[in-house]
């Protein structure tokens, strides 16, 4: 495994390319949502730089539940109407909001939190739930990361189908 600062000098498309292989191979053979979230989430929190929070949120058919996560404690329900989550959840689009403080109904669990990425979990039209994660940097994520994060969450769902 690698860490933020072993990729600090590759490009973000190196960075989520290396991370990509990684998730396959941390949850080839395993379809249990718990294990892989767990693990996954770790693997993202623990590679990339300057996150303080990366984890799931499933969705329970009425609202989404905090799941398997890497940081400080969160929320643990969020209403499909409130929030990045929720966004997410509702619209299956991933958001990615540069700074958490202009978007309409930011739920802050976290103070530190500056920026956000959160890709919605869809599988065979249902929404699973999203993939949350967060920065203490303003602007941290963009275009590039919504391509990388896009690719790591659907290997997370394939690994639910198996492989």
């Amino acid at each position: 495994m690698f860490t933020a600062a072993a990729l600090q000098s590759a490009s973000k498309s190196e960075q989520y390319a290396e991370l990509a292989e990684q998730a396959h191979g941390l949850l080839h053979g395993e379809r249990d949502r718990i294990a892989n979230a767990a693990n996954f989430a770790a693997l993202v929190y623990g590679a990339l730089p300057d996150l303080n929070w990366a984890g799931f949120y499933f969705f329970d058919g009425s609202e989404l539940v905090v799941g398997p996560f890497q940081g400080k404690p969160a929320c643990v329900r969020i209403a499909l109407d409130k929030g990045v989550c929720g966004a997410a959840a509702t619209t299956r689009t991933t958001q990615v909001v540069r700074d958490v403080h202009a978007f309409p109904g930011h739920i802050a669990c976290d103070a530190a939190s500056r920026s956000e990425i959160v890709v919605p979990l869809v599988a065979d039209g249902k929404l699973i739930g999203v993939f949350d994660v967060d920065s203490p940097e303003l602007a941290r994520f963009d275009d590039d990361d919504r391509a990388g994060m896009e690719t790591l969450a659907n290997i997370y769902l394939q690994s639910l189908l198996g492989d």
